[in-house]
């Protein structure tokens, strides 16, 4: 047995089924003997989406990710689907191809030090010098990629260690690591403290963040705020926790949130923070958070609590462990008046709209769509204004909503969504994004037909990058620079050549009749919804 045939048996014995990536020399040995694995293999376009597909199947099944790419520009390539892995936290291996060991340093034909480029963007990185480490290798970085707060892990294999013969092949059945042992369970006096606070509360509420979906704690977290009646608003990473139209559940918090639940988390008593950063895009002002108000912080990452905002109760600790341990607690919490208040807030502070009728009304149309969709359907943005939209207007039912958050990488969504698809073929996937996003991910096109993975596009078009024009707006006065997007391509001509369905929408006349079309059955379809290039995010 080979180095490459190591891995490949590696990768079986964490359950891996399927490996997004791209040839090239150096990563040959690998692709040559996963041949004769049963795991599938996807050819990406480019290397950057074979990242953010393997992170759609890591937020589809809770279980790490597979990439692999080539030396030099492959795994320069794929960096920046790595740092949007890790900016949400998303477990990943990725597994790159390296020169011969004897010319490391040499500068050679697509020699780079990727372990050094990536140091910022990985929890953890590896560069195998000797085959008979691959097994514990493989086994810690699995082990490390899934656990504690989760996040990419780089293994970067030089092509003699690939051919290099091992001497026995054994897959550890445990892993030591004596520098490494995160914090599941919370602190009993924590917790303690927390109950006692929610019993002195008047208006309590529960802030969650992408942490609770990736300890999958969206049940006992919901559970516990019905159980209880506390009222939950979310982060752009936690849309998909509660239902939309849950009583309880009072809309993303943010610049970009809802302004009932900003006001809603300004004016609590008591803020369970969880799963959270309570970073800039969720909290602009950290003050507010802890002004004349008890702030709980819950996180796996004891890294990430105090970094923003000081808690009044720190608790580390696996959210799903933490609200399991809360339910075995007896206490009340009488929060009724306060959930009036709230509904009140939301019922009168809703934004208001004045879209232009010759275009379609993206967050009408967002609804319609999102309503139409099936209870489990997987709805993936993108980023720029069709993000915010979606935010705003997407209904999550019983499904999920993916997008790239800490990042907000542009590309996303179409990638990431044929991973979902690729990992849950039985479910409903629609990718949206915007006319510039389409076109940083559009020849992924490819990559679903040759493959056969069924996804729906739909493309926001108004013909400009939105989201940068509309800061143009405001800041520099409608002086635009360098966001006209003249010269796009004909997408009813470019979904031919794919032999993809095409649909236009140029208003909002027939929306419910051409929802239904292009939802009609699993084939891929690309839906054109044609956007006033003045809309403003609202």
């Amino acid at each position: 047995m080979i180095g490459a045939d190591a891995i490949i048996k590696c990768l079986e014995a964490e359950g891996v089924t399927t490996v997004f990536g791209y040839p090239g020399v150096a990563i040959c040995p690998f692709y040559n003997s996963i041949l004769e694995s049963d795991i599938r293999t996807v050819l990406i376009r480019t290397e950057q989406n074979a990242a953010h597909a393997a992170s759609g199947v890591a937020r589809m099944t809770g279980k790490p990710g597979v990439c692999a790419v080539t030396s030099g520009p492959g795994a320069t390539n794929v960096i920046t689907g790595i740092a949007t892995a890790f900016a949400d936290s998303i477990p990943l291996i990725c597994i790159t191809g390296q020169v011969n060991s004897e010319l490391l340093g040499s500068d050679v034909f697509q020699e780079a030090d990727i372990t050094g480029a990536v140091e910022s963007f990985v929890k953890y990185s590896y560069l195998i010098k000797d085959v008979n480490d691959i097994p514990r290798v493989f086994k810690e970085a699995f082990y490390i990629a899934n656990t504690g707060r989760k996040g990419p892990v780089l293994i970067d294999i030089p092509i003699d260690i690939q051919n290099a013969t091992i001497n026995r092949f054994k897959y550890p059945e445990e892993v030591f690591l004596r520098t490494y042992k995160p914090t599941v369970k919370g602190h009993a006096v924590q917790i303690k403290k927390v109950i006692r606070e929610l019993e002195k509360a008047k208006k309590p509420i529960i802030c969650a963040g992408g942490g609770v979906l990736l300890s999958e704690a969206q049940e006992e977290l919901r559970t516990f705020a019905e159980q209880h009646g506390i009222p939950v608003v979310s982060t752009m990473m936690g849309i998909g926790i509660m239902p939309t139209e849950h009583p309880l559940y009072f809309g993303m918090v943010g610049n970009n949130g809802k302004p009932y639940a900003n006001r809603a988390m300004n004016e609590s008593d008591l803020l369970i923070m969880v799963g959270a950063r309570v970073a800039d895009r969720a909290v602009s002002q950290p003050d507010l958070i802890t002004k004349d108000k008890v702030l709980v912080h819950i996180d796996v990452d004891p890294a990430e609590i105090g970094k923003n905002a000081g808690p009044t109760i720190p608790l580390v600790g696996d959210a799903k462990h933490i609200f399991q341990d809360f339910a075995k607690e007896e206490f009340s919490c009488n929060c009724r008046e306060w959930v009036k208040i709230l509904e009140g807030y939301r019922s009168t502070m809703k934004p208001v709209r004045n879209p232009n009728p010759a275009y379609v009304d993206p967050a009408v149309f967002i609804t319609k769509l999102s309503e139409s969709m099936k209870e489990d359907a997987v709805y993936v943005a993108d980023v720029g204004q069709n993000q915010i939209w979606s935010c705003g207007y997407a209904k999550v039912k019983k499904g999920k909503f993916l997008t790239s958050g800490g990042m907000g990488t542009m590309g996303y969504s179409i990638p990431a969504a044929m991973g979902a698809k690729v990992a849950c073929p039985d479910k409903q996937v629609v990718a949206v994004c915007g006319d510039g996003s389409f076109q940083m991910s559009m020849m992924e096109l490819a990559t679903m037909r040759q493959h056969n993975i069924s996804v729906k596009i739909i493309v926001l078009k108004n013909n400009y990058l939105g989201m940068v024009r509309e800061y143009q707006h405001y800041t520099y006065k409608d002086h635009y620079s360098v966001v006209d997007l003249s010269g796009s391509p004909d997408l009813e001509k470019l979904s031919a050549a794919y032999g993809i369905p095409f649909l236009r929408m140029e208003n909002m006349d027939r929306c419910d009749e051409i929802i239904n079309t292009f939802l009609k059955d699993d084939s891929s379809v690309l839906l054109e919804c044609l956007i006033d290039p003045m809309d403003l995010v609202k």
